[in-house]
Formats: structure tokens, sequence, C-alpha cells
């Protein structure tokens, strides 16, 4: 979701330089850059030992949640195409889910943004016991959607969700944006969602596998 169908990564570091400005901590974009796509009570562990602030992890967890969500109230920032790419999904009866490491009520005012059919299965940080890179969460996506994970495509903009579908046996449409992802095994490149032309990227894929 994060990076992929809503621009957030700004919204979160926003709010990670505010926690630490209020706590006294220290933080730099290139912590915040090594966040993107992480479970986020990793994220928290890593925040608490990187920014120097005395939070528990699940503390500082909650009160990033509180930023982010307040500034996702107030503006979904949609990725370019995303949102007309799940309505051509949905148009052609493709089976979607939403695999995330936010949680729940952070998802919520995006979801709320979109029809209630854009997603058949939704997957949040909060609802696995092992996030990404860990291939849980999208083999837990594949298991309620009825489908083999060799039969899915998985879009991310992250290293780290990246390996998480590979590691659950999908293939990965990458689309980077704030990080870099390396070329590799299952998957394959474009620079935009916007006029995506789904078919052939199935296609490419299948090719080089």
């Amino acid at each position: 979701m994060d990076g992929t169908l809503v621009d957030t990564e700004p919204y979160w570091i926003e709010t990670e330089f505010a926690l630490a400005e209020r706590y006294g901590g220290t933080w730099s974009r290139e912590h915040a850059l090594n966040l993107v796509g992480n479970d986020l009570l990793e994220s928290g562990r890593y925040i608490r030992r990187h920014m120097g602030i005395d939070r528990e992890p699940e503390d500082i967890v909650e009160e990033l949640l509180d930023g982010v969500v307040e500034r996702v109230r107030q503006q979904v920032p949609w990725r370019p195409g995303a949102v007309e790419l799940l309505h051509e999904l949905h148009d052609r009866s493709v089976p979607c889910a939403l695999v995330t490491m936010s949680y729940q009520r952070f998802v919520d005012p995006i979801l709320a943004a979109l029809p209630a059919s854009a997603f058949d299965v939704v997957v949040t940080g909060d609802a696995v016991n092992r996030g990404k890179p860990h291939p849980e969460p999208y083999l837990t996506a594949a298991e309620r959607l009825g489908v083999d994970p060799a039969d899915c495509l998985a879009i991310e903009d992250s290293d780290t969700g990246t390996r998480s579908a590979v590691a659950a046996g999908c293939g990965v449409l990458v689309v980077p944006h704030h990080v870099t992802v390396l070329a590799g095994e299952r998957r394959v490149f474009a620079d935009t969602l916007a006029d995506l032309d789904v078919a052939a990227v199935w296609a490419t894929y299948r090719a080089s596998c």
C-alpha cells in the first residue's frame, strides 16, 4: 500500500522527525528510508535504537500511527495510475488482495476512499505473526484468495516487500519510488502504474521464469 497505492512515505518521515523532536532524539532521512516496507513493530525497535528515545516500540508505533492517520484523513496521496488499475482489475474479475505492514486503523481511511469491491482480501501488519520480508503476509493473502502464490503478481516498491513476495512464491511487479530495488528472480520492473498493460506485464514475467 505505502509507496504503491498511496505515497504516504513522506507522511511517515514527517511524523518520525516530529517524534524525534518531541523526545529529544536524533533522526535522518537515511534512517527513515531504511524503514520503507518494514513491519511496524520492527520499525519501532529500530527507531528506539537509532533515534535514541526512551519509548517502548509499541508506543512508538502508536504515536507514528496517530500522526500519519491524521494526515491521511486530510488527504489521501494516491500514486499515479493506482486507482485506475484497481478499477481495471475489478472489471476483469481479477481477485485482488491488499498486503500491507501498516495496521488496520491506518488502512481504514484509505479503504474508505475506494469502492468496497476494490479488494477481496486485506492483510495488515497487525494481523500476521511475522511481517515482511517474511513470506507470511503474501502466503496469507494467497490462501484467503484461494489461489496458488505462483499465480499471483505482487506490486511492490521496496526491497523488503519484494523479498516477502518472492519468498512466498509470487511474481513481483516492482515499481520503485523512494528506495532502490535490485533486479533478481521472480521480478519485473515498471516506472509507473499509469496506463499499465497488466496482461503484457504478466506475459513478460511468465516468459522470464
